[in-house]
């Protein structure tokens, strides 16, 4: 199977941005007294191409699977725990599914390839949905070959584009779940964007010193192993994940469709690095929910240029920061439609001097 990369324009409208500049410069307050909300709203309003953008129906994606490399140590908890959190998501008693109901986002979760395969059950209206669109037990261990064959990873990428277009609205909140795949973002930082490997490696689930050590020789063996895979789909298949895979396919699908995406922590972003390097203008339709806690995030929001709208320290993934950051991108979007102008409202403006 091969992944026929979707077409995404450019959303750069100059006249729109004119357009929404002067509605927020226009608002009942002084100018830029909103800060960096005022660069959400625009920012909103041109991925949508709206002077009212509204948010619709929004979907929180969280793909989960198990990564061959998590045997050799690289995290603080076994493997078991990928399908012991997803059950957690779907019964409600996760973080991310806490914050979804909270925020009123549909939660998805999507078994890509997790070891032990979640069963199927029917799910009532509003509660979480469960996808199966296992690849397979896992990856392979990266620092023995490639996690992935060109096949699987391009299954994966096509599974990703087949989520969203199943799912209703115009936002897409991405999460993840899989023990060791802080590893495969941190390979796929270093190998995509040429960061040192030591400033990618950090405690992930929370390993001591000596850990991270070991874990930045493990992964040193895999960016060895498979050296030649410098192309985004190679290094993808090579030392990414099933999850990772699949949400860089529902990423280059939602920015196709001009969804706003709403990116998580350091495993999202790296799913988003990889649809940035195949399709450029996917970035312009991204809003970074967080600076994580986990060391290479920071590398990795700066090799995107991306500005995070928070930073709480936050390592937890599952989708936790897009969740928290949620209301912020709504609060935008009133207030861009909602809020009156000096005009409408009648008052006064700056005096010009």
């Amino acid at each position: 199977m091969t992944i026929a990369i979707p077409e995404i324009p450019s959303i750069d409208d100059a006249a729109l941005t004119a357009r929404l500049q002067h509605l927020i410069d226009h608002k009942t307050k002084p100018l830029g007294a909103l800060g960096r909300l005022e660069r959400l709203m625009l920012r909103l309003g041109q991925i949508l191409g709206s002077e009212a953008p509204a948010l619709h129906a929004p979907q929180m994606l969280v793909c989960a699977a198990d990564h061959g490399l998590a045997a050799r140590g690289v995290s603080a908890y076994p493997s078991d725990v990928t399908w012991q959190m997803v059950e957690n998501f779907l019964a409600g008693g996760a973080a991310v599914s806490v914050l979804a109901r909270q925020h009123g986002l549909q939660l998805t979760v999507a078994d890509c390839g997790v070891a032990r395969a979640i069963p199927a059950r029917e799910a009532e209206p509003g509660a979480p949905l469960l996808l199966c669109c296992r690849i397979a037990a896992g990856t392979q261990d990266a620092s023995l070959g490639p996690a992935m064959s060109a096949t699987q990873c391009s299954e994966a990428l096509h599974n990703g584009v087949t989520i969203v277009r199943g799912l209703p609205g115009n936002v897409l909140l991405l999460g993840e779940m899989g023990i060791g795949n802080t590893s495969a973002a941190s390979l796929l930082l270093a190998r995509l964007a040429g960061v040192p490997l030591e400033d990618c490696v950090g405690a992930g689930t929370g390993l001591d010193a000596a850990g991270i050590a070991r874990k930045r020789a493990v992964l040193q063996q895999a960016l060895d192993a498979n050296a030649g895979a410098t192309e985004p789909l190679a290094a993808l298949a090579a030392l990414g994940g099933f999850e990772v895979a699949t949400l860089a396919g529902a990423v280059l699908q939602a920015a196709a469709e001009r969804r706003v995406i709403v990116v998580d922590g350091f495993i999202t972003s790296a799913a988003v690095l990889v649809a940035a390097r195949l399709a450029p203008h996917v970035r312009q339709r991204c809003v970074f929910a967080h600076r994580s806690g986990e060391r290479g995030h920071a590398f990795m929001l700066e090799a995107m240029e991306a500005e995070p709208l928070l930073d709480l320290g936050l390592r937890l993934g599952e989708g936790s920061g897009a969740a928290l950051a949620w209301p912020l991108l709504d609060s935008a979007c009133r207030v861009l439609r909602e809020m009156a102008s000096f005009e409408s409202a009648g008052v006064a403006g700056p005096s010009m001097s």
